[in-house]
């Protein structure tokens, strides 16, 4: 005879008076939805003085005189690989990348030898590695087809390369050729329209008011300081308003001190 199957247990009651779970606390901004928040906001502020405009930047030199761009380089090749690597990427993700990288290829002719596949390889911890390869060993081909291997000093012609957009451009011609140029990413966006310092809504417009705004004294390292403050200081996310040296000037209604 077959034995009786035993009937499963009862769901116990709930425990009267357990403390109710706490709300989820609301989703963190992103990047893009602070930086659109302040673009929005933007137009809406007091335009900045020149005399405010002289002040903030001679505050950022006298803390930081000769800045330096954080991706790892030995010439205007490498600087301009290492940029092209770095969209939608980190500059100690692509630093990590390009030594190894470097250390096999440091030439236009040595990168397209290396191959697609190799540099592929070096640089699979980035996001869209494998477009980013083919881009690199292509523009590296150009190079040697167009300019002798060597990166031109030219806009037009850098933009000309496969993965290079203005803001490419404009950091290798400050960095390699000491250019004035301002390069406007994702940081100096944010920066320039929560600030009220030139306001935009494309980073290209954000690049001309600042171009038109800042003294000739200061444009050579502007996008530095911009950039730096915005990685470290003005961050999308939780700004460190407390400490930073613009704060009188800036004008974010939401500073959090």
């Amino acid at each position: 005879m077959a034995e009786a199957a035993t009937p499963a247990p009862a769901p116990k009651p709930p425990r009267r008076g357990k403390t109710p779970l706490p709300p989820a606390p609301p989703p963190r901004r992103n990047k893009a939805v602070a930086n659109a928040a302040a673009a929005a906001h933007g137009k809406t502020l007091t335009a900045w003085t020149e005399d405010e405009i002289v002040e903030a930047f001679s505050r950022f030199e006298a803390q930081d005189p000769e800045p330096k761009g954080e991706l790892e380089h030995t010439d205007a090749f490498t600087l301009l690989v290492a940029v092209v690597l770095s969209a939608q990427a980190t500059d100690v993700g692509v630093n990590k990348a390009t030594r190894g990288l470097f250390a096999a290829a440091a030439t236009p002719a040595a990168m397209v030898a290396l191959g697609e596949e190799e540099v592929a390889r070096h640089i699979r911890t980035l996001g869209l590695y494998r477009n980013k390869a083919k881009n690199v060993v292509e523009l590296s081909r150009l190079l040697l087809e167009r300019h002798k291997g060597i990166v031109p000093q030219d806009r037009e012609a850098l933009e000309a390369l496969p993965g290079v957009g203005r803001k490419t451009a404009n950091v290798v011609l400050n960095i390699a050729f000491g250019s004035p140029t301002i390069a406007v990413d994702t940081h100096l966006f944010r920066v320039a329209n929560r600030t009220g310092l030139a306001p935009g809504a494309t980073p290209l417009a954000v690049e001309l008011g600042l171009e038109a705004r800042i003294p000739n004294h200061f444009k050579l390292h502007a996008h530095h300081w911009l950039i730096l403050h915005g990685r470290y200081i003005c961050k999308a996310v939780k700004p460190a308003c407390g400490r930073c040296i613009i704060a009188d000037l800036c004008r974010w209604p939401d500073k959090q001190f």
